[in-house]
């Protein structure tokens, strides 16, 4: 089973060779043909993507500039503003939101690049979780095995890539929401530099850890839309001040060089399942890695994470959790209660903490361009799988999933999620991590990763 890229789909849609009308009513079927099984949607947008995909065709038409993304559908989890749409966050109590006005910034710059916004995707509630099993709109399936979860809290957004639903899709990683779901669903997903992508129109969970980003099918595809999206954004984002760096241009000579290449140890292989460990061990290999590298406090640094987001998530709902407490998901609720109760010393404990693991990873760096780690422990789990074992012991699959890819995040370094090419297997996927403002070595690394056929989206096997 093939799906249309992102860099094909522009190019026939700019030759004219296929219409964006024809290419959007192409995926708004499928949408509906397929979604039933997968349960990526939350909302589909045909009125408004074939109106855009209308202009888009008028413009090529007149001549006009369409962009390098013309008539590219793309879809985005429903904790981005879309003007007309409420802003969900995957959650029963923002249903009667008002609709925000104007699009987040990162749906603004996709469609002035010539995409087509096609829907709006689930996610764990207020993208608190990594198993998007939602208990307003049900779980989303991972399109290998219908019985397992897609991951989270980007599961819609991973699956929908995965199933050929959207070539392209935009999701938020604040502890692995997109990492975590990359690699359940065979998919590339991106977790730029924290700072790197505007947040504006995004709907918070955690200020100190939430960064936004893509997925699709191919280190082009994810390079492309990755230099659409970047930017300065002083007025939408006050983090969000570095200049456009460009990627795709040198991305093929600098993915020929020769990259330094470390192996996260330590932490980062314990209680992973064999299947992961050999998953990472094959991209090692083709790399050329054979240095160990062990980041002192990187089980700190998860714990710290932890405090933060229980901390400046609880905060961020107290408010709500006072007077509507029961309109929360269970799993969720609990969690931000806890968190609101906890004493301020505990999220500025945390955050002093991120100095001193930050200059650890600053150490590794100067030794290797890219460190590699999984991305999650194990293969996707069952739909409603509780527990799992990880080191012999019983644990939470909720609380554990994201063992290997909270410190990464917890110190906001660029992640390339990539899937190892295992045909006939549940995907498992590696991160590759890059230091900070240096996504292109990432991209680098994953496109040699690519060329070699170490990488490579995973097609789902059979009917969906």
């Amino acid at each position: 089973m093939t799906f249309p890229s992102v860099v094909e789909i522009a190019g026939e849609v700019r030759a004219g060779r296929v219409t964006a009308r024809a290419v959007t009513q192409a995926t708004l079927s499928r949408i509906g043909r397929r979604n039933g099984a997968i349960n990526a949607f939350t909302a589909v947008l045909t009125e408004r993507a074939l109106g855009q995909a209308d202009r888009v065709d008028a413009a090529l038409a007149a001549g006009s500039p369409v962009g390098p993304l013309a008539g590219v559908p793309f879809a985005v989890k429903n904790l981005f503003d879309v003007e007309g749409l409420p802003t969900l966050a995957g959650s029963k109590i923002r249903r009667g939101a008002t609709p925000p006005s104007r699009d987040a910034t990162l749906v603004q710059r996709l469609e002035a690049a010539g995409a087509i916004l096609v829907g709006a995707l689930n996610m764990d509630e207020f993208a608190y979780g990594f198993v998007t099993e939602n208990a307003h709109d049900g779980p989303t399936h991972n399109p290998h095995d219908l019985s397992r979860i897609a991951g989270g809290s980007s599961g819609g957004s991973a699956a929908a890539v995965a199933a050929g639903l959207a070539p392209l899709t935009l999701g938020s990683d604040t502890n692995g929401s997109i990492r975590i779901p990359a690699s359940l669903c065979g998919v590339f997903g991106l977790k730029p530099t924290y700072g790197r992508l505007s947040r504006q129109g995004v709907f918070p969970f955690v200020e100190s850890l939430d960064h936004a980003g893509a997925f699709a099918r191919s280190i082009e595809d994810l390079a492309l839309a990755y230099d659409v999206l970047q930017g300065p954004d002083v007025e939408g984002d006050a983090i969000c001040v570095r200049a456009a760096e460009p990627v795709c241009g040198t991305l093929a000579a600098l993915a020929d060089r020769p990259l330094r290449v470390g192996v996260l140890g330590g932490w980062f292989a314990q209680g992973a399942f064999p299947e992961v460990l050999e998953a990472l061990d094959i991209v090692a290999q083709a790399l050329g890695a054979r240095d160990r590298v062990i980041l002192p406090g990187a089980q700190a640094a998860r714990a710290a994470a932890f405090c933060l987001t229980a901390v400046e998530g609880g905060h961020l709902h107290l408010a709500d959790l006072k007077t509507s407490a029961m309109d929360y998901d269970p799993a969720v609720r609990d969690r931000l209660l806890a968190g609101a109760l906890l004493p301020d010393g505990v999220a500025q404990a945390a955050q002093r903490y991120r100095t001193l693991f930050r200059d650890e990873v600053a150490r590794a760096f100067e030794r290797f361009d890219i460190l590699l780690a999984p991305s999650s422990v194990c293969p996707a789990p069952g739909i409603g799988q509780a527990t799992m074992e990880m080191g012999g012991q019983p644990v939470s699959v909720r609380k554990n999933l994201g063992a290997f890819t909270q410190p990464i995040s917890y110190v906001g370094l660029p992640v390339l999620a990539a899937p190892v090419n295992r045909p006939g297997q549940l995907p498992i996927g590696v991160q590759i991590i890059a230091p900070p403002w240096r996504e292109d070595l990432a991209l680098a690394a994953g496109l040699k990763l690519q060329r070699l056929g170490v990488v490579a989206a995973h097609p789902p096997e059979g009917p969906l």
